[in-house]
């Protein structure tokens, strides 16, 4: 049995394409989530598929990328597959687990997944440093009010009150008084 995996990384992303291509693979069953693929993490879409396959299902997606942004996810991935005697296959890239270049391409490909996802951490850090560097990025805005921890503290209640109190961490009202 052929069972399709469709992924966005946002609600703004259409995976209509990715499903269209499922389809014409011939995949019986397309499970479709938006999550981020940075880490396998939330994604109960593909947990219920790596649970469920049998030995001699297939998984099919569009890109490698749709299925894991780390290396280190992929081939968490196609070990669990290969541990259930499920292949794997690509719609859009040469990705065939059931032969030695299919699995050779496979490994190529997920290195530049993570290469392109480091790439684009490093190019956000970028702009959030320039940002800071002009003043206009300032970071989240405190959430906490430092002076109604500091009068609690001073009318004579423990940071354990005051922890509970507040709905916040014990080190975090030790962090508070500190500043």
């Amino acid at each position: 049995m052929k069972y399709g995996y469709a992924r966005t990384s946002t609600t703004e992303q259409n995976p209509e394409a990715q499903i269209a291509a499922l389809e014409s693979a011939g995949c019986d069953v397309i499970r479709t989530e938006q999550k981020s693929g940075t880490k396998l993490e939330g994604r109960t879409e593909l947990q219920t598929l790596l649970d469920f396959m049998r030995p001699g299902d297939v998984l099919v997606c569009a890109r490698i990328d749709r299925l894991a942004r780390s290396i280190a996810d992929l081939q968490t991935i196609v070990q669990t597959l290969k541990s259930k005697g499920v292949a794997l296959q690509c719609t859009e890239q040469p990705v065939d687990t059931t032969t030695a270049a299919g699995k050779c391409f496979l490994d190529m490909l997920g290195v530049f997944a993570e290469f392109e996802s480091n790439l684009r951490k490093d190019r956000q850090m970028a702009g959030i440093q320039n940002a800071k560097a002009k003043g206009v990025y300032k970071g989240r805005p405190r959430q906490i009010d430092r002076e109604e921890i500091r009068a609690m503290k001073a009318s004579g209640m423990s940071a354990i009150e005051i922890s509970n109190r507040m709905g916040i961490a014990r080190a975090h009202v030790y962090r508070c008084l500190k500043d």
